[in-house]
């Protein structure tokens, strides 16, 4: 008898094993997918940028874009994911403060885990012992890259390309990640502090990106031609509209992705729970209320948008302002709530950007309002609908703060400054460096002519005379 039960017993242990690697396996191929669907986010602003772009500059349009992604990536490898792990707590007692709330945070914990040297490196790099550290730092890391692409759009043809490339590294791997880690931690001192809830981002990626392209458009200037000796604004149409609108709906499908990798699995080490899943907050979550309200607020979103536009750009990009809208609470919504938000940001869309332009900014693609604009409508519109829900979860509600309409509006503030003023100072220094604006004289011969050594349509080119011959 006694031999049965420890051959039963070395049998349920090594079922046990298998299936704690079978979740492994299975959580570790969970975030992997999520990095290409988030790859397809990037696809579609490269489409949409170009779109939106004049024949004369696309190419240099397609070149900014692709080195945003491509120095954001490296530099947030380098120290951004440092940063978003040392930097939670208070911002006067982070670079002296050991741990915060749930003890993931500090200096020295961030030095442990996340620098590609010294002993962390054995997080950053092959390790047969570690299935979680670079799927999640590949999600984030498109997080970042995301963001810095997001604010790209506002600023085509006229910006130089090493000057953007100094502003996205400071929008992806700095700007970015100090909100993340301030409001996207359990650690972070707006969570802990005053209860701020973004699950999927509307605040800490949208309005932070956003906003940073309104402190560079401030120093930028509008394009030759935008706007009159009398302050009206011109039209300024991108050659290939179905081109945008194919970009757009690429940026939805990737924010499939991008949603889908903020839930924290279950039943592994680092996650809350080993049976259900969870927001970056602790806050329980499924896939199947993703599914409802995202596919819901991009329908919103459309709706809204037509019913004051007929515009299909519009209504593209109020397909995506419909999802971030709900994006902060998409775990607590219910599908009435996101129908009527979502539907409320898509008929706001164009009357904010038309209130910006008459302001004399040029945003080329309406970036400071479907992202800037609308991620604080989405923060604060969950502090209506979501007050008195526990702003982190697996804790007794009276060792956390709730969600509230005030703790949102604290956050949408904080926010716009971590996005508007290290935009304005970085670009105002780059400025002064004479690397910010691309000249008039180049703006008006275009882009491509002057700085890329190919042709985006070279078939369309006309020969003259002597080729025709």
């Amino acid at each position: 008898m006694e031999d049965q039960i420890l051959a039963l017993t070395a049998e349920l242990a090594a079922v046990k094993s298998a299936a704690q690697v079978t979740n492994t396996m299975f959580a570790e191929a969970y975030y992997y997918l999520t990095i290409p669907l988030m790859v397809l986010i990037h696809a579609g602003f490269l489409l949409y940028e170009m779109g939106q772009t004049r024949v004369a500059n696309v190419l240099s349009s397609g070149i900014k874009n692709l080195l945003a992604f491509a120095f954001t990536i490296v530099t947030f490898y380098l120290f951004g994911w440092w940063f978003y792990w040392a930097l939670p707590t208070f911002p006067v007692t982070s670079l002296v403060s050991g741990a915060g709330f749930m003890g993931t945070s500090g200096l020295e914990y961030a030095s442990a885990i996340a620098l590609p040297w010294g002993e962390s490196a054995q997080y950053m790099g092959p390790n047969m012992g570690d299935h979680a550290s670079g799927v999640f730092w590949g999600a984030f890391a498109l997080f970042a890259a995301t963001t810095a692409s997001i604010a790209s759009g506002a600023l085509i043809e006229r910006i130089q390309t090493v000057g953007w490339v100094i502003c996205a590294i400071v929008l992806g791997s700095f700007a970015w990640v100090v909100a993340a880690a301030w409001g996207w931690h359990a650690d972070g001192w707006l969570v802990t502090e005053f209860g701020f809830h973004d699950f999927g981002a509307a605040g800490l990626v949208h309005a932070v990106a956003g906003f940073f392209a309104l402190g560079i458009l401030l120093n930028l200037g509008p394009r030759v031609g935008k706007f009159n000796a009398d302050g009206s604004a011109n039209k300024i149409a991108g050659h290939n509209i179905p081109l945008t609108i194919t970009g757009l709906m690429l940026i939805i499908v990737g924010f499939f992705g991008f949603l889908m990798a903020c839930i924290i699995l279950p039943g592994e080490g680092w996650s809350w729970y080993g049976d259900a899943g969870a927001t970056i907050y602790g806050t329980p979550i499924t896939l199947s209320a993703l599914a409802f309200n995202v596919t819901l607020a991009a329908s919103g979103g459309i709706i809204g948008a037509w019913v004051f536009t007929r515009d299909p750009f519009w209504m593209m990009s109020g397909c995506l302002a419909g999802i971030i809208s709900v994006a902060s609470g998409l775990d607590v919504y219910f599908g009435s709530h996101v129908i009527i938000i979502s539907i409320v940001a898509g008929m706001i869309l164009k009357p904010c950007a038309d209130w910006l332009e008459g302001l004399g900014i040029d945003d080329a693609v309406g970036a400071v309002t479907v992202h800037g604009t609308i991620g604080l409508f989405g923060v604060v519109v969950l502090g209506v609908f979501g007050s008195g829900i526990p702003g982190l979860g697996a804790f007794a509600p009276e060792d956390t703060v709730a969600i509230s309409l005030y703790g949102q509006i604290v956050g949408a503030v904080v926010m716009f400054l971590l996005g508007f003023v290290p935009g304005y100072v970085v670009s105002w220094l780059v400025n002064k460096a004479g690397m910010l604006r691309i000249p008039d004289a180049v703006q008006i011969k275009g882009l491509d002519a002057v700085k890329v050594p190919a042709q985006a349509y070279p078939e369309s080119m006309v020969s003259d005379d002597s080729d025709s011959k």
